[in-house]
């Protein structure tokens, strides 16, 4: 094998033994250190040989030329393999080598016989070979370009080394074979890039991958570049490393590692370059093909077939569930548009990418795609339209069925018969009917808008073709002729429910005025009850003189006035009943007791308003005649300026005879035709009454007997019986009188009370 053709990984095994290395060392003169570490096993000459003939393929001729120094490691060697291995450098690298130190170990050879055998053979090996000790070494190599082996300071890790070389090699192999199939791949394009019926044959790929190949060369650079900088941040000559800083490495430039890479690099990422605008040119025409044969597929799919789908379906149904299955068609319809509007989409964006090149391309370009937009807007404005037409159907119809639920549950309340229990029902089911009639309304008022807004996107719709606007089509003007029918048999239907409830309410009026002409009529006979309770309980006084009588009988007669009027607006509502009735041909629960209620309630309070007014009369008659005996007889007296002259006996007999009769009716009850019997007031109430009545009564008495007593002393006792105290024999009357009335009275009472209990039982 060729030095040139040497590769570590042939060799790397016996590399990885570490026969011998270069350190990235350098002596004095800049000449590289090659080093040769002897151990104590016999060295493989054959494999040593190998060793160095890679090694020495590294430098550049350049470097080669400034001379090797070889260090030749015998310290735990024989003298003999020290030898032989001396006599092999001037096989391998005579010219090459411009010293060699031997390290000899301190107890061992002949010092004078090594030293002069190999002065002596100077000239033919053709290089200069010393013994040295390891400590003496630093003669002539700086210790900085020594490794520690040798006391140096110098860091060298063989296996990193070997290690960055195998991936330098494969780098350089790898982009050597890849530039040649660039530089032939581009080569063949440029061929062929008129006939395109050979291009799938040239458009082939490269058996590497070139952002791969790249990457690993970067990596690779930097690797170098990072150790180059490091290197040489320790100062020292000659690119020697100084203390403590890291030191030289066997990939430096001068190896040829660096200055490779970069070259490679470059023509890699050149090719690489051509290569790809090779291929984007290419694939940018097959792009371009692609993008016009989809768009002629998305054209000829919406002007056949699509067209098609459209055209023929433009009905909107005649009910809410033939509307829904149109919805239903149609949603199919536009989920098989939407596949190819997204196709559309996609041609868009990947005409938009190509847009920008040529000039004849740009336009052929832009002609696709203004014809893929023409026919997809025009499609997608039909598919809109039609989708706008379906929802205003489906309103329509879905406002129809409403309207219709409505109506019909309308006439089922007309058609149910009214027979509510009381008026508040009534109105209740007039607030209901009013209730619905208002909500048909209304509905009918929003299937009229519908209608309207349906009717105008039905006249409204886009043209087919961009030259002329078609005329309406028989499924249009039947769609036209179905909305008008529908919308006149609603409001058809919904005047004759208007009739109807016309009738109803008027009906359910009557109903509402009946029930409140029957229970103002009871509320007449309450009346009635109320004043007539009011009579006998409250209306007790008869007055203190003449003037409050004839008072309280002008009050009894508006009472009874008011009493009467109520009675009369009893009787008026009670014939209004009837001819309510009559007209509603129906009966009523209550107003057929009613009447005989209030003709008894009247009746009841007619004869007692007509007792109280009998008892005012008399009382009047009594007060009158009593104010006329005691006014006349001090008249009278005024009149002769004497003694009052007594009175005529009539006039006194006339107020003891009005007196007792009005005390007497003052026990009697009112007795009503049905045999019931009512007193006025409580037995203490009328004993009150009575009481004030026989007051009077002695008054009178007294002025009587005040005025004759001397002419009539004798036949005044006679006639009062002997009183002891004094009181006449009248007033003594008239307490027998009261005393009768109050046990007629309470026994009145007890019976009454007796008889109430009796019933209720």
């Amino acid at each position: 094998m060729s030095k040139a053709a040497m590769e570590a990984s042939t060799i790397l095994p016996t590399l990885n033994k570490r026969l011998a290395f270069l350190s990235g060392g350098k002596d004095r003169r800049s000449g590289l250190i090659l080093t040769i570490p002897l151990g104590s096993d016999q060295t493989n000459m054959e494999e040593l040989s190998s060793t160095l003939d890679y090694l020495l393929s590294i430098p550049s001729e350049r470097c080669k030329a400034r001379g090797f120094t070889v260090i030749v490691d015998g310290r735990r060697s024989q003298w003999t393999i020290v030898k032989t291995v001396v006599l092999m450098l001037q096989n391998v690298i005579p010219a090459e080598v411009s010293l060699v130190c031997v390290l000899k170990p301190d107890e061992f050879w002949d010092k004078k016989v090594t030293h002069f055998c190999f002065w002596k053979e100077k000239d033919r090996l053709g290089f200069e070979v010393i013994l040295v000790s390891a400590n003496k070494l630093t003669r002539y190599i700086e210790p900085c370009q020594l490794t520690d082996e040798f006391g140096g300071s110098l860091d060298y890790d063989h296996v990193d080394w070997l290690n960055k070389r195998l991936v330098f090699e494969k780098f350089t192999k790898e982009s050597t074979s890849l530039l040649d199939e660039l530089s032939v791949i581009n080569q063949s394009e440029k061929s062929s890039s008129g006939e395109k019926d050979r291009a799938s044959e040239w458009g082939i790929l490269p058996s590497l991958d070139p952002e791969t190949v790249l990457q690993t060369g970067h990596e690779l650079l930097s690797e170098l570049q990072q150790r180059r900088f490091n290197g040489s941040e320790g100062g020292g000559g000659g690119g020697g490393g100084g203390q403590g800083g890291p030191s030289w490495s066997p990939m430096e430039e001068e190896l040829l590692a660096q200055p490779q890479v970069v070259k490679l690099l470059d023509s890699l990422r050149e090719q690489y370059t051509r290569y790809q605008e090779v291929r984007r040119q290419r694939n940018k025409r097959s792009q371009l093909d692609d993008v016009h044969a989809k768009v002629m597929q998305v054209v000829k799919w919406l002007e056949g077939p699509g067209y098609e789908q459209l055209k023929n379906s433009w009905t909107i149904g005649d009910s809410l569930r033939s509307s829904q299955d149109l919805q239903q068609k149609h949603q199919e319809i536009e989920s098989q548009h939407s596949e190819w509007f997204a196709v559309y989409v996609e041609l868009n964006q990947q005409i938009a990418a190509l847009l920008g090149g040529a000039e004849e391309e740009e336009q052929e370009l832009k002609a696709l795609q203004q014809q893929l937009s023409d026919a997809c807007y025009r499609q997608a404005s039909q598919l809109e339209h039609r989708h706008s037409v379906l929802e205003s159907a489906r309103g329509f119809h879905s406002a129809v069925h409403e309207l219709s639920q409505q109506l019909d549950s309308l006439l089922g309340m007309l058609c149910a018969d009214v027979s509510p229990a009381d008026g508040a029902s009534i109105q209740q089911s007039l607030r209901q009917l009013e209730e619905s009639l208002k909500a048909v309304e209304s509905s009918l008022q929003a299937l009229r808008e519908r209608a309207q807004v349906l009717l105008e996107q039905l006249g409204s719709q886009p043209p087919w073709s961009e030259d002329e606007r078609e005329a309406p089509t028989a499924e249009t003007k039947d769609n036209v002729q179905h909305i008008q029918s529908v919308l006149e048999d609603m409001q058809l239907r919904k005047q004759r429910c208007e009739d109807m409830v016309d009738v109803r309410r008027l009906k359910m009026l009557q109903m509402v005025q009946l029930f409140k002409c029957e229970e103002d009529a009871l509320q007449a006979v309450e009346w009635l009850a109320e004043l007539l309770e009011a009579l006998l309980k409250t209306h007790l006084r008869l007055g203190e003189d003449s003037e409050e009588t004839r008072c309280l009988i002008d009050k009894h007669t508006k009472f009874v006035d008011v009493a009467q009027s109520t009675y009369e607006y009893g009787r008026q509502l009670l014939h209004a009943t009837v001819v309510l009735c009559t007209s509603l041909r129906c009966t009523t629960r209550s107003s057929g007791d009613t009447l005989p209620r209030l003709q008894r309630g009247w009746k009841h309070f007619s004869m007692s308003a007509e007792e109280r007014r009998h008892r005012l009369e008399v009382a009047l008659r009594f007060h009158t005649a009593a104010e006329r005996v005691l006014h006349e007889e001090a008249e009278l007296g005024e009149e002769s300026g004497e003694m009052p002259l007594p009175l005529e006996e009539e006039l006194y007999e006339e107020v003891d005879s009005v007196g007792r009769t009005l005390l007497e009716r003052l026990t009697l009850p009112v007795v009503f035709p049905d045999g019931t019997e009512q007193y006025f007031g409580s037995p203490g109430d009328m004993a009150s009454a009575a009481e004030a009545v026989r007051e009077r009564l002695l008054l009178v008495e007294e002025h009587r007997t005040h005025g004759g007593a001397e002419l009539h002393t004798d036949e005044a006792e006679s006639e009062l019986g002997g009183v002891p105290d004094g009181r006449g024999q009248h007033e003594a009357g008239l307490d027998v009188i009261g005393e009768e009335l109050n046990e007629d009275v309470e026994a009145e009472l007890r019976d009454e009370e007796a008889e109430r209990a009796e019933q209720e039982r």
